[in-house]
């Protein structure tokens, strides 16, 4: 059932035809409203499924962490959702919570290159705590998956980089809208109440990142926190709360607050919403950190198959996009030697020890005992950049180093793409393999998650019930 509006300030009942010009927001809803019931293309399925599969193998992976474990006892309410491998039932925010805090906490989670932005750990715990609640269609879980996805892939591309510039982090910022369109297509709003929902958000929308200062953990509950925002959002608004429909380009709107302008390119969202589906290029990560750190993993991985020895390497220099410096480059003496794993994980020069020395990033390489590893930090100390000013970030993730031997010797590698991505997809089997390796990090039995694998393939075929797996 829907909730009728009442008290609404004066607005034309049909909103294309207002006297004003129809805001970004109402553009956006009328287009999220126009998918109803249509047919989806196959290859978004098939990306949505694979969402699923991803964010719950993380979520399962990090089960028994510190910090999911603090997330947890600060929920208070219980109800009748469900947090993957726990059996304490929640109500659907704090389920929303919990799961987007555990997907994202080892940055193992899905990327979108142009953004950067991880749609799957925001918009699949929203749009399932949403579905489990009330019991909503397999059906409508898709289109909301797809349209939250879509929604944050889409607003990444409206100024690119401005947000990381201004100190905020995008996913937490986009989520909670990208949430709010998920879960309110999930519920099937109507156009007003999409609206709603998507300005109710924008007062939700938060995250900054500071955490890069000392490798705190605030950004592992940034999707969590715009999941459960976005949730609560389209609630409100299916109740009758009103929002603002200039939360995007209005004066004190979202992007003048967190991009410090709204000169963007809203062709980028809108253009072609629900025809042309850009989440399909959405991609998995490999290893468990900074995205644009992946590609210099891959070639440290080749130096190392070709002979090269920790020992025989004078000096590591590589050629790195400026929008990419203050986060994982600077200060480069803190980067050379973490503090901690988490902080591990979005350095640079450690990365590239990792993939030099361990040969593979996944979970096992981060950890309190590897940041301490004489052979990681002895190769991370080496390694220098200079900004590449003809560098394609955001739209490409590239690597390059430039190694000195101590014989005088140099030896360079290239990759001018992201292993993962849309010019070198990870397959099906290989985003199951990496669930299932997540899945036993975490606990579950073989035989459990095979059990999870198989409803993944009919997750959206009847109604969504996730019950069994809160163990």
């Amino acid at each position: 059932a829907r909730t009728a509006h009442s008290g609404w300030p004066a607005r034309d009942d049909d909103m294309t035809a207002s006297v004003n010009a129809p805001t970004v927001a109402e553009r956006l809803a009328a287009a999220i409203v126009a998918g109803y019931g249509r047919p989806l293309p196959g290859a978004l399925r098939e990306r949505a499924e694979e969402l699923l599969i991803d964010v719950v193998g993380l979520a399962v992976a990090a089960r028994a962490s510190d910090y999911v474990r603090a997330v947890l006892a600060a929920c208070e309410d219980s109800g009748h959702c469900t947090a993957f491998g726990h059996e304490r039932a929640l109500g659907a925010a704090d389920a929303a919570f919990v799961n987007g805090t555990a997907a994202h906490g080892e940055d193992f989670d899905d990327t979108f290159e142009g953004g950067p932005v991880h749609a799957g750990a925001v918009v699949v715990p929203a749009v399932l705590a949403a579905a489990e609640r009330d019991r909503l269609a397999g059906a409508d879980a898709l289109y909301g998956i797809a349209v939250g996805a879509e929604t944050m892939c889409r607003l990444s591309l409206v100024i690119p980089k401005a947000i990381h510039k201004a100190g905020f982090h995008p996913t937490a910022v986009l989520g909670a809208l990208a949430a709010a369109a998920g879960v309110g297509a999930t519920r099937r709003l109507d156009a007003r109440q999409l609206v709603d929902a998507l300005g109710i958000a924008g007062s939700m929308a938060s995250g900054i990142i500071e955490y890069l200062a000392e490798g705190a953990w605030t950004k592992r509950l940034h999707p969590g926190w715009a999941a459960q925002s976005g949730l609560r959002a389209a609630r409100l608004a299916e109740g009758g709360f009103l929002g603002p429909r200039s939360v995007f380009e209005g004066t004190h709107g979202l992007f003048n607050g967190f991009a410090r302008s709204a000169a963007g390119d809203w062709g980028k969202l809108l253009d072609g919403f629900g025809r042309d589906w850009l989440a399909t290029g959405i991609a998995f990560k490999p290893y468990a950190c900074g995205t644009m750190i992946h590609p210099y993993i891959d070639c440290a991985r080749r130096l190392a198959a070709r002979g090269v020895r920790a020992g025989d390497v004078a000096e590591i220099s590589c050629e790195v996009a400026e929008g990419t410096v203050h986060r994982l480059w600077e200060p480069l003496a803190a980067k050379r030697r973490p503090p901690n794993a988490y902080a591990a994980k979005f350095s640079t020069p450690f990365g590239i020890a990792v993939g030099f020395v361990l040969g593979d990033a996944g979970l096992g390489a981060y950890t309190e005992e590897s940041v301490r590893d004489p052979r990681l930090l002895e190769v991370a100390a080496k390694v220098a950049y200079v900004v590449d000013p003809a560098n394609p970030y955001p739209n490409a993730y590239t690597g390059h180093l430039r190694v000195r031997l101590n014989d005088g010797r140099v030896i360079e590698e290239r990759q001018p793409f992201l292993r993962g991505g849309t010019q070198a997809p990870l397959g099906r089997g290989e985003i199951e393999a990496k669930f299932r390796a997540n899945a036993a990090y975490g606990g579950w039995s073989a035989a459990r998650a095979e059990s999870f694998l198989a409803f993944a393939r009919s997750a959206f075929d009847g109604s969504i019930s996730l019950q069994p797996y809160r163990r």
